[in-house]
């Protein structure tokens, strides 16, 4: 199960811009090639092929202009900002008690994030980790004996995911001589969830964890007998998706209803996350309602019939990968990415004729605006669509960071193009590649990479040279959540694909290579995908170039395409499962 992603070639691009101030084109106006200025030759000749013309029996978006339109998205009054203010002030205090035991102040921080309120107190969880992590033999000593495991793994799960380097090592006082998880352990449900919350921390090869998560999963599954009624839920919740992998504003939705049951809870905390929740989901429907007038004036949707209109989706899309709410803009410019990503995805799996999407390919290639007189009238709107769109975003990073960024983007677009033209290149040949080909070019499709580079620049943290020369070359940050994201997409597409008469998936390729069964080859793909969370895990911890802001927006990548792909197509098939998650997040006050 060897994957070998950095063998894959990557052209350098020296890619031109052309005319970066040149008046924007309407793809309106762009149906008839007369309209445009002057007529210019591109280097690849249209031919008489005719489009495929396929059908995946998408169906249209129930989230209409109007009902978008219709949100209401009043301020916050004045005394609700002011409460919050006093209830954060409350909780910092809490938080920064130094004579607080260890226990208390881990477990509120795990509140604090999981309610939602992270962004909120960034630098008091930085300054009471970083403590912790610095007294370590003085917190160990302090844990109580019935709180031993749960309090050693809530520390290593919490300094781990908060970027504190910690070994599995301090684990290694609950095995035995045997080298298990000592028998006594097996009753300690408290201590087992976190035991089993913290094993998804794991990196490649961390035998301790593996073992924790075998143990602590065996225990949690088998509970026959009566436990505290919000362990309960915790522990159900758990084993249907562990922290680790769940969508921030899901969890904090969820953990709200939750921890309001609990006995012990912090009622300053609770009230203070409701209060933001509701505050966070008015500015989602002030930026929902800013995308809904882009989408309507851009008029792809209505042009581009056969393609999916999934404007909401991916705006829920951008709100798993960047929830925070002080980045609403670069939220806006990513879910323009994400929508015209869903459109050339199927142009080019659906639609396009080869020789059409080669034209493309090429217009793309030479980012050069001239070459839309040789595309179809379809493909004239996709490409000043996506023109429009980059040479505006790298005209605002220009304006304000004095960086020209249209090279990078342009040449992520066009690694997104070649790889969707060579699974076309298969679908029309009836080929079906080896499971290691397919990977090469699917991590790429995917669009993850594309995703993180344009979020890289719309965080507008600063550019760096080292951070430009890893983003070129699809750091492993680039590509880990990459291939998680299409090996879940392929476990939740390929039935749909098979019927379609699609020859390449993971699982296709897959069983057809090694001569196995469906059941077989999905089980495998499931632990290729756990195998690239440790690997990305690993990752996140080591030096490399980016803010703390990308990195998070790395983890949540995976974590959406998890909560997209896992129960179906949620973002091609959205059923009644993604409407719900819909309003909860975005449109439902608490």
């Amino acid at each position: 199960m060897a994957l070998h992603l950095s063998s894959f070639p990557m052209p350098h691009l020296q890619v031109q811009v052309h005319n970066l101030h040149r008046p924007r084109y309407h793809p309106q106006r762009a149906q008839d090639g007369a309209s445009m200025s002057r007529k210019v030759t591109c280097c690849v000749t249209a031919t008489t092929q005719t489009s495929r013309g396929r059908s995946a029996n998408y169906q249209p978006t129930i989230w209409d202009y109007n009902f978008v339109q219709s949100l209401r998205t009043e301020d916050v009054d004045e005394e609700c900002e002011n409460k919050a203010k006093k209830l954060e002030e409350e909780v910092r205090r809490m938080m920064n008690n130094e004579n607080a035991e260890l226990l208390s102040i881990l477990e509120l921080i795990d509140d604090i994030q999981r309610l939602g309120l992270g962004y909120r107190f960034h630098e008091d969880i930085k300054i009471a980790l970083d403590r912790i992590s610095m007294s370590w033999e003085e917190y160990d000593d302090d844990a109580k004996a019935e709180n031993k495991l749960h309090s050693t793994a809530l520390r290593f799960r919490l300094l781990r995911q908060n970027g504190c380097h910690i070994s599995q090592d301090i684990f290694k006082i609950f095995i035995d001589q045997e080298g298990n998880y000592m028998e006594y352990l097996k009753k300690d449900v408290k201590g087992l969830l976190s035991l089993y919350e913290a094993s998804y921390l794991a990196f490649e090869g961390e035998k301790l964890l593996d073992e924790a998560k075998t143990f602590s999963l065996t225990h949690l599954t088998q509970l026959n007998r009566k436990i505290d009624p919000i362990i309960s839920d915790l522990v159900t919740h758990a084993l249907e998706n562990p922290l680790h992998q769940r969508l921030q504003r899901l969890e904090a939705r969820w953990y709200i209803e939750v921890y309001s049951k609990r006995n012990d809870a912090n009622h300053s905390l609770l009230e203070l996350a409701r209060l933001d929740f509701n505050r966070v989901q008015l500015i989602y429907k002030k930026d929902l309602k800013d995308l809904s007038r882009w989408w309507k004036e851009i008029d792809l949707a209505s042009k581009v019939k056969f393609a999916r209109d999934r404007l909401m989706e991916c705006f829920f899309w951008t709100i798993g990968m960047i929830p925070d709410p002080q980045f609403n803009n670069c939220r806006k410019g990513l879910t323009k990415v994400v929508s015209l990503i869903t459109i050339l995805d199927d142009v080019y799996d659906l639609h396009g004729s080869l020789d059409e999407l080669k034209l493309f390919t090429n217009a793309v290639e030479r980012w050069d605006i001239n070459c839309v007189n040789q595309l179809p009238n379809y493909m004239k709107l996709c490409f000043l669509a996506l023109y429009n769109s980059v040479n505006e975003m790298g005209y605002d990073t220009l304006k304000e960071q004095g960086v020209n960024i249209i090279p990078s983007l342009t040449k992520a677009w066009l690694d997104l193009c070649k790889a969707f033209l060579e699974e076309a290149k298969w679908s029309y040949n009836k080929y079906t590649p080896t499971f290691e080909e397919y990977l090469h070019y699917a991590w790429l499709s995917s669009s993850g990479t594309l995703l993180l580079v344009h979020s890289y620049f719309l965080f507008n943290q600063g550019i760096t040279d080292e951070a430009l020369d890893s983003l070129e070359k699809y750091h492993n940050l680039c590509r880990r959540p990459s291939v998680i994201f299409r090996l879940y997409n392929d476990l939740s597409t390929f039935k749909a694909e098979e019927e379609r008469g699609e020859t390449a998936s993971s699982i296709l390729c897959y069983m057809q290579e090694r001569g196995l069964s469906e059941e077989i080859a999905r089980e495998d793909i499931k632990k290729l995908i756990e195998k690239n969370w440790r690997q990305m895990n690993k990752e996140v911890s080591e030096k490399h170039p980016f803010s703390q802001a990308f990195v998070e927006t790395v983890i949540h990548l995976a974590r959406t395409a998890h909560c997209t792909y896992q129960n179906g197509d949620g973002h091609g098939h959205p059923d009644a499962r993604i409407k719900k998650r819909i309003l909860s997040v975005i449109i439902d006050p608490i």
